[in-house]
């Protein structure tokens, strides 16, 4: 299921105007961003070489960091992601991006300034959902309030993403929206920060796994009452921040157990 590859990198040519990527402030994103692929590994999170994380480089709103394309996610360390600018060069890091990886994030990234962060997954129970009749999530459980009316849906697939012109689409059709259902594709998590994209990607396939067994019930789904659901979401988030930097943290520290060469 390999994706054709963009153009090989024109790397920016050296000069007073290169950027500084070896700040601390960069390492650590970048250290942060190889946490959360091996964490979404070890949850069954991806699918082979074809999903892609990215976060806006620290200090430059027009450079980003994502995955090499050919590496599972359980394989990346922070010093094998590439940093990219949104004209398909590769700044820094050997290899290039999977080509929808470079269409999609960098327009999401360009068009939607907000997304700091952008989690492209197939996660199997919302990529599931994307898949069937209505809106694919009802706000039924406790943890699905935590996005409500936070996501969109993008009803319209037009196959791979491979221009700019699919890329802008998309971008388009998440508009305020933080979590996106890509109708018979998968699902987009766009957030303020590396640990808040995580949060919401990881708490929203829990809640399409818990409700996708509901369904098998074969029972109706009672979504909640609109204005508990509306409360509910606003004390989840009041709160969501500082959560998502403590998650955030600890799967760092269960990666630090287990799989410590992350941080390489």
């Amino acid at each position: 299921m390999a994706h054709s590859l963009i153009a090989s990198p024109n790397n920016r040519p050296g000069g007073p105007n290169q950027p500084n990527l070896e700040t601390n402030e960069i390492w650590q994103a970048r250290v942060d961003l190889a946490a959360c692929f091996r964490m979404a590994a070890t949850y069954g999170m991806e699918e082979g070489i074809c999903n892609h994380f990215s976060a806006i480089v620290p200090g430059y709103d027009d450079l980003f960091i994502v995955n090499p394309y050919g590496f599972a996610f359980s394989e990346l360390t922070a010093s094998m992601l590439l940093v990219c600018d949104f004209h398909g060069n590769v700044i820094s890091g050997s290899g290039t991006p999977e080509a929808t990886a470079f269409y999609i994030h960098a327009r999401i990234h360009k068009n939607i300034p907000r997304a700091k962060a952008a989690f492209h997954t197939h996660m199997p129970y919302a990529t599931a959902l994307s898949m069937t009749e209505g809106d694919p999530l009802i706000f039924a459980g406790q943890t699905a309030l935590k996005f409500y009316g936070r996501t969109a849906v993008d009803r319209t697939y037009n196959g791979l993403a491979l221009d700019e012109g699919e890329g802008d689409r998309i971008a388009s059709a998440i508009g305020n929206a933080d979590i996106i259902f890509m109708k018979h594709h998968g699902v987009m998590v766009c957030g303020p920060t590396i640990a808040e994209a995580w949060d919401d990607l990881y708490y929203l396939e829990r809640a399409c796994e818990v409700q996708t067994l509901a369904l098998s019930t074969g029972r109706a789904v009672n979504p909640v009452a609109p204005e508990i659901a509306q409360a509910t979401y606003r004390q989840m988030r009041e709160g969501d921040p500082e959560s998502a930097r403590l998650h955030l943290e600890a799967i760092k520290r269960t990666l630090d157990r287990k799989q410590p060469d992350f941080r390489l």
